[in-house]
C-alpha cells in the first residue's frame, strides 16, 4: 500500500470541502491539486484515491455549490434566484460551475430544479426552456462575479461611488421571465413583480 495512500486520515468529503474553502480563499485561476494538497498536508497524488481527475473534484465542488437550490415549489423566478445566490455564495462559484456545466459535469441539481418549476408552471416544454434559463443565469452570474472582482481590485473605469452591478437585478429577471414567458402564472415568485404583457 502507498504510504500516501491514508483513508483515516482524509476521505472524499474532507477534501471537497478543503477545496472549497480554499477556492473562496485563492480564487478559481489559483486552485490546483498541489494548493489542496499542501493544504492537507499530504502530496498531489494523494487526492487522486478521491477524485480521478481535477474535473471531477470541480464537478463535486459544483453539485456542493447548487446543493442549496429550491426544488422548484416556489416558481421559476425564485428557482432562478436561488442558483444565482448559490453562485454567489463563493468566490468564482459561477465560473466554476459553468466550467463545469460545459463539460457536462456536475450541477445537473440547478438544471432539474428548474425543470420541476417549469413543469409546475404548466411548460410543455420544460426541459428546453430550463437548459435555456440555466444557460443565462451561468452567463450573467460569472458577468456580475467578475465586473464585482475588477471592481474590488481597481481595474473597471473610475465609477466614483456608483455600484457597477446597479440594475442587474432587474436585468437578471427580465432575462428568465422572457425566456420562461406563456407558460403560467407560476412563473413568478410571490414576491416579484410581473413583467409587463407584451403589446
Amino acid at each position: 500500500m502507498s504510504p500516501e495512500h491514508n483513508p483515516a486520515r482524509h476521505d472524499r468529503d474532507s477534501v471537497a470541502s478543503t477545496a472549497l474553502a480554499l477556492l473562496d480563499e485563492v480564487g478559481l485561476a489559483d486552485l490546483s491539486m498541489r494548493r489542496i494538497a499542501a493544504r492537507l498536508d499530504v502530496q498531489p497524488s494523494a487526492l487522486y484515491w478521491h477524485f480521478a481527475s481535477k474535473q471531477a473534484l470541480f464537478a463535486e465542488l459544483a453539485d456542493r455549490i447548487t446543493a442549496v437550490i429550491p426544488r422548484g415549489e416556489a416558481g421559476v423566478l425564485a428557482t432562478a434566484r436561488g442558483i444565482r445566490d448559490a453562485l454567489f455564495a463563493y468566490r468564482d462559484g459561477a465560473e466554476l460551475v459553468l466550467s463545469t456545466y460545459a463539460l457536462q459535469l456536475g450541477s445537473s441539481h440547478a438544471q432539474s430544479s428548474l425543470e420541476a418549476a417549469l413543469r409546475e408552471a404548466g411548460a410543455e416544454d420544460a426541459p428546453e426552456r430550463a437548459v435555456a434559463i440555466l444557460h443565462f443565469v451561468l452567463g450573467h452570474a460569472t458577468l456580475v462575479q467578475q465586473r464585482m472582482h475588477a471592481d474590488s481590485h481597481g481595474a473597471m473605469r473610475d465609477q466614483g461611488e456608483i455600484d457597477v452591478t446597479a440594475g442587474l437585478d432587474r436585468i437578471f429577471d427580465l432575462g428568465v421571465t422572457a425566456i420562461a414567458a406563456n407558460v403560467g402564472a407560476a412563473i413568478v415568485s410571490a414576491d416579484a413583480t410581473p413583467p409587463r404583457d407584451r403589446v
